[in-house]
């Protein structure tokens, strides 16, 4: 199950995995969050909670939908990633070659900063 949130007026988009992900997951978030994308012509920024994720197989399954399938990335300025986990903290390092979004990862309690870095444009 993948839950979400918008934050500063639908600028920002959280999505946190909560369990293990399956398509029919993927293409309901999608039907929640294309409309938003189409009406405002993009997003400011992707926050991605990985603190609970079920490990690295489920972040991986999670990225590789939510910013590879469509080309959702190209509609994306910049991309947090909270994680704790060592081995997703370098995940922004290989993002960042595919991405047209800026990628950064975030310790784990660094919820604010994240948020602070995703809604200042640059």
């Amino acid at each position: 199950m993948i839950e979400h949130s918008w934050h500063h007026n639908h600028d920002i988009l959280e999505i946190r995995p909560v369990a293990n992900l399956k398509p029919a997951e993927f293409r309901a978030l999608a039907a929640q969050v294309d409309p938003v994308i189409s009406q405002q012509g993009g997003l400011q920024g992707l926050l991605i909670d990985a603190r609970h994720s079920k490990g690295l197989r489920n972040f991986v399954s999670l990225v590789s939908h939510c910013v590879f399938t469509h080309n959702e990335h190209r509609h994306l300025h910049k991309i947090a990633i909270l994680s704790d986990n060592t081995l997703l903290t370098l995940m922004p390092q290989l993002l960042n070659h595919f991405v047209a979004a800026e990628v950064r990862p975030f310790q784990g309690d660094e919820m604010a900063p994240a948020l602070d870095w995703l809604t200042h444009p640059g």
